[in-house]
């Protein structure tokens, strides 16, 4: 799911086409201003909500596509913007009503690989046609709910939400692929001022459960550790996950023969964008001086002297090149404000905040540019000089 594992379901349409009276109707609460006065919605405004059996979720109501105005073309653009970060949409018509705004909508959510619902509102006003919908259906191949907020029929809405995010998104195993039963999966989890007092994580939370999900064994331990436990016990583990900042320092710990990769490697094959990862991340031969590099964070976090964004990856890039670059930093899902391609890299946290969706579509445009992408743990493996290994067993 999205950032605090919600899934984002944005509201898209036209100025008073009920977006807002559509999310009250859905949650059962009156969090949306709404009026008969068209764009009375301005700005982005987000409302979290538990679906019964099915996700907790974040609502996204937007400004009317239709906005008008020096105004309201920076709200439309915003609107667009936001898209990108949204799992699900519901595009939002009224009085059988599909018109060019509408289609570059559903072009854009295409295109993002966006599941989406037509919702054709205010059908005690003006029914639905049977016309319309088959159209509708046969061309876009989603839900098309005829609906009125004066009716109680939001079941029909949920209930399609469900079964379209199902259908697509049914959920995958971190490294399921690469285990069998009873094997032994070795966690290295550096304890230090990056990590939260008295918890892990969330993608060592997430390994943790995905390893017992295959009916496997984890075990969970420190660097400094690693030595005297293997030495002890005799375990070969099938595969060892470590943190990227000290995959140096485990590479030289953990013996050869065992499988070593890390915890931001296998969000990143996780999360769908592996392939131009791997041809990105060598890349970083061809970086000049003065290149702009952009750094992604999926969170928002206290950044200290240690920060492996901010500063661990940028000093250990221009060690390893000999070169001097300058760095943009942007946290969660915030804007990119310069042109894409002021860029000569672009590379991604592990993305355990955000939806595998989510993080396709904030890094197609740099990859549609030809600018090479790479994520947190392959930019250390590959600086670290152990780049194949980090990559052999997604490979075997």
């Amino acid at each position: 799911m999205g950032k605090d594992n919600k899934l984002h379901i944005i509201l898209l349409g036209r100025r008073n086409s009920g977006k807002s009276s559509l999310i009250n109707a859905l949650t059962g609460q009156d969090i949306a201003i709404v009026s008969d006065v068209a764009g009375t919605t301005t700005d982005l405004v987000k409302r979290s909500y538990e679906i019964p059996d099915f996700a907790s979720v974040i609502f996204i109501d937007t400004a009317g596509i239709d906005d008008s105005g020096p105004l309201g073309e920076m709200r439309v653009e915003k609107t667009r913007n936001a898209i990108s970060q949204a799992d699900m949409a519901l595009l939002v018509i009224t009085n059988n009503h599909f018109g060019e705004h509408e289609r570059q909508l559903a072009e854009q959510l295409k295109k993002s690989e966006i599941p989406f619902l037509v919702i054709h509102n205010k059908r005690d006003e003006v029914a639905l046609t049977p016309a319309l919908k088959e159209k509708l259906t046969t061309t876009y191949h989603c839900p098309v709910i005829d609906y009125s907020t004066r009716e109680d029929n939001t079941d029909l809405i949920l209930d399609a939400l469900k079964s379209t995010w199902k259908k697509d998104n049914a959920p995958k195993s971190l490294i399921g692929d690469l285990l069998s039963p009873g094997d032994i999966v070795l966690l290295i989890t550096p304890i230090d001022s990056e990590a939260p007092a008295g918890r892990l994580i969330l993608p060592q939370v997430q390994m943790i459960r995905d390893i017992l999900d295959n009916h496997c064994t984890s075990i969970v331990l420190q660097p400094e550790e690693i030595a005297p436990f293997l030495e002890k016990t005799g375990i070969r583990p099938r595969l060892a996950i470590t943190d990227s900042q000290v995959f140096k320092k485990v590479a030289a710990l953990v013996p050869p023969e065992i499988p070593l990769t890390s915890f931001s490697i296998v969000l990143a094959r996780h999360k769908g964008n592996f392939k131009a990862y791997l041809a990105g991340t060598p890349r970083i031969e061809e970086l000049k001086e003065g290149d702009r590099i952009l750094m992604l964070e999926s969170c928002s976090h206290h950044v200290s002297c240690e920060d492996i964004g901010r500063h661990k990856i940028p000093r250990w890039l221009q060690e390893y090149t000999g070169k001097n670059f300058q760095f943009d930093f942007i946290a969660g899902l915030d804007a990119i404000t310069r042109p894409i391609t002021d860029y000569a890299m672009v590379i991604q946290c592990g993305g355990c905040m955000i939806t595998g969706k989510q993080l396709k579509n904030r890094l197609q445009p740099a990859i549609d540019a030809g600018i090479p992408v790479s994520n947190y743990g392959m930019t250390i493996a590959y600086l670290h000089g152990i780049f194949r290994r980090a990559m052999k067993v997604f490979q075997d």
